[in-house]
């Protein structure tokens, strides 16, 4: 309480929230809009981020220090500047229902924005106070703010820029320094609509010595307080703090979050492994089906997402493969290959944490194939990726771009897997953010590859500009150098 008191008197704004739940209820505020504040460090000691935006919602994450109140209040940009203005009861300010944080979740919420319009700015405020509310008012302080613009409607063709990478703080390549992960910076720099984070968001399985790294995570996690350990750390990083606050995410899983190469149903500590991703990013679920984490994204007409999870549902990667042998599970294959089938988006991209070509993952454990591709001794998953390779070939889907991470090196494949001369789908390989180079494989021949690069040795994340008639891809490195370049023209 002692800290919540100095953060009041620091900021002398006082917000007062009726005991009841409230929306779109105007409350005497002291003219906060206007006010330029920064992110309170003692109320969000890991900042805050937005994910899962949609057209009509988004989620907001945070983590207290300790139980709080937490609230968030928007309204459009353009009238956000006069809101503070208007009556209580004509005011456009907007506010979500109060969560309370707890230990349960070590104090994170993701809390939902609802009924917001397509293609439209939003202002937000971040509030915090007593989590202990007596009867009557209750003190907030207003702790952060932000902006986020929604997706535009289907029917509008609107450009987007996005960038994609994988695999941060790997093989001891932690947290330098207060600022922590640079690369963040410079991704922050390019102006993206969201960025896609296709997994390895913490490597629980290998330790971070300091020096010289930042100390906190000199531990291989095995436990729920493990994991959510090792996700506070990668949070402590400045850098990354400063993207997550004015650059939406969409976040999915590999094998890191766990332990390397897991295969859920068989993985005793998938379950608080995938907790605590879930308690450290904003991913939206269905109310019934909780714990799912693949989902689609459209982005007007010209764009739709289709973000697998390759780990929950997978078999084990030594079993032979065949036809019982699947990496989606039956319910998201068909998932994918039925939102293939229906999508009017122009690009239809594929995000899988794993490559399509590449024969990794076994090495010298000989624990069998981790990614699509399989080899010599029977494993790998290439009888569940030909059925989507058929699936794009006999329904003549057009302009598929796969997009993975992974193997901690840039690759690019056009693929002809029918032998026609003519390319069917790309896939673009991106990443490490901060990770050890990975041991670099050309493609497997089964695709009939053509490829485009295969370079490694640098951090670096994939570029996307996306309109109706494009889609360029660019690679760039942790210093902004552009390391790759590739357009592609619609079909």
């Amino acid at each position: 309480m002692r800290i919540f008191y100095s953060v009041l008197r620091m900021f002398f704004v006082t917000v007062l929230v009726s005991c009841a739940p409230s929306h779109r209820e105007g409350l005497p505020l002291q003219s906060p809009f206007a006010e330029s504040v920064p992110v309170n460090a003692e109320l969000l000691p890991q900042g805050f981020a937005v994910g899962d935006v949609t057209t009509h919602g988004a989620l907001v994450w945070v983590r207290t220090d300790g139980p709080a109140m937490v609230q968030v209040e928007w309204a459009p940009l353009a009238v956000w500047d006069t809101a503070a203005k208007m009556a209580s009861a004509q005011s456009p300010v907007v506010r979500t229902e109060r969560v309370i944080t707890s230990a349960d979740h070590d104090f994170t919420a993701s809390i939902p924005l609802q009924g917001l319009a397509p293609g439209t700015r939003y202002r937000y405020h971040i509030l915090v106070g007593r989590a202990a509310a007596s009867q009557g008012q209750i003190d907030a302080v207003l702790a952060a703010r932000g902006e986020l613009t929604t997706l535009p409607e289907e029917k509008a063709s609107v450009p987007v820029t996005f960038a994609w990478s994988g695999d941060l703080g790997g093989q001891q390549r932690c947290r330098i320094g207060v600022d922590g992960y640079s690369i963040f910076d410079q991704m922050r720099r390019q102006g993206l609509d969201f960025f896609l984070f296709l997994g390895d968001t913490i490597y629980s399985d290998y330790t971070c010595p300091s020096p010289p790294n930042e100390p906190g995570a000199d531990f291989i996690a095995t436990t729920l307080a493990d994991y959510r350990a090792r996700h506070r750390y990668q949070r402590g990083a400045l850098a990354l703090r400063r993207f997550l606050e004015t650059v939406p995410v969409y976040v999915v899983w590999d094998d890191h979050e766990v332990k390397n190469d897991f295969s859920g149903p068989f993985e005793a500590q998938m379950p608080d492994g995938r907790q605590a991703l879930r308690e450290y990013w904003p991913i939206a679920s269905p109310p019934d089906d909780p714990q799912r984490l693949y989902r689609a994204v459209r982005y007007g007409a010209d764009l739709e997402l289709f973000i697998l999870d390759d780990r929950q549902y997978r078999s084990l990667n030594t079993d032979s493969d065949g036809p019982d042998k699947t990496m989606l599970g039956e319910r998201q294959l068909q998932w994918l290959l039925e939102g293939l089938r229906r999508s009017t988006a122009i690009w239809k991209v594929v995000s899988a944490s794993v490559p399509l070509s590449i024969p990794k993952g076994k090495g010298k454990t000989g624990k069998g194939f981790d990614g699509w591709a399989g080899g010599s001794d029977g494993t790998g998953f290439e009888r569940e990726r030909q059925v989507m390779v058929d699936t794009i070939l006999q329904q003549r889907i057009k302009n598929v771009v796969f997009l993975a991470g992974d193997v901690h090196y840039v690759q690019a494949n056009a693929y002809d897997p029918n032998g026609d001369g003519v390319t069917d789908f790309h896939e673009f390989i991106a990443g490490p953010l901060s990770a050890a180079p990975g041991r670099m494989l050309m493609p497997s021949p089964t695709l009939n590859p053509t490829n485009l690069i295969h370079e490694g040795g640098y951090f670096n994340f994939g570029m996307v500009r996306v309109t109706a008639s494009s889609f360029e891809v660019t690679v760039l490195d942790d210093a902004g150098a552009v390391r790759f370049s590739h357009r592609l023209s619609a079909r």
